[in-house]
Protein backbone atom coordinates (compact mmCIF):
# COMPACT_ATOMS: atom_id res chain seq x y z
CA UNK A 1 0.00 0.00 0.00
CA UNK A 2 2.60 2.18 0.93
CA UNK A 3 5.97 3.44 -0.53
CA UNK A 4 9.25 2.06 1.47
CA UNK A 5 7.20 2.02 4.36
CA UNK A 6 10.31 0.95 7.07
CA UNK A 7 11.79 4.12 5.67
CA UNK A 8 9.42 6.40 6.30
CA UNK A 9 9.07 4.55 9.96
CA UNK A 10 12.76 5.15 10.65
CA UNK A 11 12.69 9.08 9.64
CA UNK A 12 9.45 9.63 11.58
CA UNK A 13 10.89 7.89 14.51
CA UNK A 14 14.21 10.09 14.26
CA UNK A 15 12.01 13.04 13.76
CA UNK A 16 9.80 12.20 16.80
CA UNK A 17 13.00 12.31 18.61
CA UNK A 18 14.24 15.63 17.46
CA UNK A 19 13.79 18.56 20.01
CA UNK A 20 11.42 20.70 18.42
CA UNK A 21 8.69 23.60 18.67
CA UNK A 22 6.24 20.78 20.40
CA UNK A 23 8.79 19.21 22.68
CA UNK A 24 9.72 22.54 23.89
CA UNK A 25 6.02 24.04 24.65
CA UNK A 26 5.33 20.59 26.07
CA UNK A 27 8.25 20.99 28.09
CA UNK A 28 7.96 24.45 29.08
CA UNK A 29 4.31 24.00 30.28
CA UNK A 30 5.37 21.15 32.34
CA UNK A 31 8.61 22.48 34.34
CA UNK A 32 6.21 25.73 34.93
CA UNK A 33 3.37 23.71 35.92
CA UNK A 34 4.13 20.24 36.89
CA UNK A 35 3.42 16.62 35.13
CA UNK A 36 -0.30 17.08 35.23
CA UNK A 37 -0.20 19.82 32.41
CA UNK A 38 2.55 18.45 30.91
CA UNK A 39 0.62 15.50 29.82
CA UNK A 40 -2.73 17.38 29.24
CA UNK A 41 -0.34 19.79 27.16
CA UNK A 42 0.48 16.45 25.13
CA UNK A 43 -2.50 15.56 24.70
CA UNK A 44 -3.59 18.62 23.44
CA UNK A 45 -0.92 18.97 21.46
CA UNK A 46 -1.83 15.28 19.97
CA UNK A 47 -5.15 16.38 19.09
CA UNK A 48 -4.57 19.46 17.49
CA UNK A 49 -1.65 17.26 15.03
CA UNK A 50 -4.35 15.21 14.45
CA UNK A 51 -6.36 17.93 13.05
CA UNK A 52 -3.86 18.98 10.84
CA UNK A 53 -3.58 15.18 9.51
CA UNK A 54 -7.58 15.24 8.65
CA UNK A 55 -7.04 19.04 7.41
CA UNK A 56 -4.02 17.87 5.24
CA UNK A 57 -6.15 14.81 3.41
CA UNK A 58 -8.96 17.08 2.67
CA UNK A 59 -6.82 19.22 0.93
CA UNK A 60 -7.14 21.83 3.39
CA UNK A 61 -3.87 22.81 4.56
CA UNK A 62 -2.60 22.77 0.84
CA UNK A 63 -5.05 25.34 0.66
CA UNK A 64 -3.67 27.51 3.65
CA UNK A 65 -0.20 27.26 2.52
CA UNK A 66 -1.09 28.41 -1.50
CA UNK A 67 -3.27 31.06 0.33
CA UNK A 68 -0.96 33.86 1.48
CA UNK A 69 -3.85 35.49 3.73
CA UNK A 70 -5.14 32.31 4.67
CA UNK A 71 -1.27 31.27 5.74
CA UNK A 72 -0.70 34.77 7.38
CA UNK A 73 -3.87 34.48 9.33
CA UNK A 74 -3.32 31.15 10.69
CA UNK A 75 0.57 32.07 11.51
CA UNK A 76 -0.82 35.21 13.80
CA UNK A 77 -3.04 33.48 14.99
CA UNK A 78 -1.20 30.81 16.60
CA UNK A 79 1.73 33.32 17.34
CA UNK A 80 0.28 35.60 19.31
CA UNK A 81 -1.70 33.27 21.35
CA UNK A 82 1.80 31.75 21.76
CA UNK A 83 3.14 34.91 22.86
CA UNK A 84 0.20 35.72 24.97
CA UNK A 85 0.75 32.52 27.26
CA UNK A 86 4.12 33.03 27.40
CA UNK A 87 3.86 36.73 29.06
CA UNK A 88 1.07 35.23 31.57
CA UNK A 89 3.92 32.84 32.88
CA UNK A 90 6.33 35.83 33.21
CA UNK A 91 3.53 37.96 34.69
CA UNK A 92 2.73 34.83 37.38
CA UNK A 93 5.96 33.45 37.78
CA UNK A 94 6.60 35.06 41.49
CA UNK A 95 2.77 33.31 42.62
CA UNK A 96 2.90 30.68 45.13
CA UNK A 97 0.22 29.01 43.95
CA UNK A 98 -0.18 28.58 40.48
CA UNK A 99 -3.66 29.63 38.82
CA UNK A 100 -2.98 26.66 36.68
CA UNK A 101 -3.05 24.28 39.38
CA UNK A 102 -5.50 21.05 39.66
CA UNK A 103 -8.55 20.06 37.38
CA UNK A 104 -9.10 23.90 35.66
CA UNK A 105 -5.53 23.94 34.99
CA UNK A 106 -5.38 20.50 33.01
CA UNK A 107 -8.25 21.35 30.80
CA UNK A 108 -6.74 24.89 30.21
CA UNK A 109 -3.73 23.27 29.41
CA UNK A 110 -4.77 20.28 26.94
CA UNK A 111 -7.29 23.16 24.83
CA UNK A 112 -3.97 25.16 24.99
CA UNK A 113 -2.33 22.16 23.50
CA UNK A 114 -4.77 22.04 20.73
CA UNK A 115 -4.56 25.19 19.43
CA UNK A 116 -1.21 25.48 19.86
CA UNK A 117 -0.74 22.71 17.36
CA UNK A 118 -3.84 23.08 15.01
CA UNK A 119 -2.26 27.18 14.67
CA UNK A 120 1.22 25.99 14.00
CA UNK A 121 1.74 26.41 9.74
CA UNK A 122 4.89 24.60 10.49
CA UNK A 123 3.06 21.17 10.88
CA UNK A 124 1.56 21.39 7.74
CA UNK A 125 4.08 22.34 5.63
CA UNK A 126 6.06 19.31 7.16
CA UNK A 127 3.13 16.74 6.61
CA UNK A 128 2.62 18.25 3.11
CA UNK A 129 6.33 17.35 2.57
CA UNK A 130 7.04 14.49 4.02
CA UNK A 131 4.19 12.18 3.81
CA UNK A 132 3.31 12.70 0.22
CA UNK A 133 6.81 11.20 -0.61
CA UNK A 134 5.42 7.69 1.00
CA UNK A 135 1.92 7.59 -0.26
CA UNK A 136 1.40 4.97 -3.41
CA UNK A 137 -0.57 6.78 -5.92
CA UNK A 138 -2.43 4.24 -7.30
CA UNK A 139 -4.05 3.41 -3.87
CA UNK A 140 -6.47 5.51 -1.69
CA UNK A 141 -4.57 8.98 -1.30
CA UNK A 142 -6.25 10.20 1.77
CA UNK A 143 -6.22 7.46 3.35
CA UNK A 144 -2.98 6.41 3.02
CA UNK A 145 -2.44 10.38 3.95
CA UNK A 146 -4.36 10.03 7.53
CA UNK A 147 -2.40 6.69 8.62
CA UNK A 148 1.36 7.91 7.91
CA UNK A 149 0.21 10.93 9.76
CA UNK A 150 -1.21 9.10 12.46
CA UNK A 151 1.72 7.40 13.05
CA UNK A 152 3.59 10.27 12.72
CA UNK A 153 1.32 11.45 15.87
CA UNK A 154 1.31 8.92 17.95
CA UNK A 155 5.58 8.33 17.65
CA UNK A 156 5.54 12.51 18.76
CA UNK A 157 2.93 11.96 21.04
CA UNK A 158 5.47 9.15 23.19
CA UNK A 159 8.42 11.28 22.70
CA UNK A 160 6.60 14.77 24.13
CA UNK A 161 4.90 12.17 26.99
CA UNK A 162 8.84 11.23 28.42
CA UNK A 163 9.54 15.17 27.99
CA UNK A 164 6.78 15.84 30.04
CA UNK A 165 7.06 13.18 32.73
CA UNK A 166 10.43 14.25 33.18
CA UNK A 167 10.21 17.97 33.36
CA UNK A 168 7.15 17.52 35.51
CA UNK A 169 9.64 15.83 37.64
CA UNK A 170 12.57 18.11 37.77
CA UNK A 171 9.86 21.14 38.44
CA UNK A 172 8.99 18.78 41.36
CA UNK A 173 12.54 18.62 42.44
CA UNK A 174 12.91 22.91 41.82
CA UNK A 175 9.82 23.10 44.41
CA UNK A 176 8.22 26.61 45.01
CA UNK A 177 11.27 28.99 45.70
CA UNK A 178 12.61 31.33 43.63
CA UNK A 179 14.48 29.44 41.63
CA UNK A 180 10.93 27.87 40.64
CA UNK A 181 9.97 31.33 39.77
CA UNK A 182 13.34 31.92 38.25
CA UNK A 183 12.27 28.66 35.88
CA UNK A 184 8.98 29.92 34.82
CA UNK A 185 9.95 33.09 34.17
CA UNK A 186 12.54 31.62 31.81
CA UNK A 187 10.02 29.34 30.87
CA UNK A 188 7.74 32.01 29.68
CA UNK A 189 10.40 33.84 27.47
CA UNK A 190 10.68 30.33 25.94
CA UNK A 191 7.01 30.26 24.54
CA UNK A 192 7.56 33.99 23.72
CA UNK A 193 10.46 32.85 21.63
CA UNK A 194 8.13 30.16 19.77
CA UNK A 195 5.44 32.70 19.16
CA UNK A 196 8.04 35.19 17.57
CA UNK A 197 10.08 32.60 15.96
CA UNK A 198 6.44 31.38 14.05
CA UNK A 199 5.66 34.99 13.22
CA UNK A 200 8.90 35.13 10.81
CA UNK A 201 7.58 31.30 9.63
CA UNK A 202 7.21 32.06 5.66
CA UNK A 203 5.07 30.29 3.28
CA UNK A 204 5.88 27.61 0.66
CA UNK A 205 6.59 28.52 -2.61
CA UNK A 206 3.83 27.25 -4.64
Amino acid sequence: MFHHFPLFLAAATLLALLPGPGVLYVATRSIAAGRGEGVASCLGTALGCSMQVVAGALGLSALVLASAKLFTLVKLAGAVYLIWMGIGMIRHAGRVELVAAGRTGVKRAFTDGILVEAFNPKTAAFLLAILPQFINPAGPVALQFIILGMISVALNSCADLVVALAAGTAKNLLGRGRLMARVRRASGLIMVGLGVEMLFTRRSAP
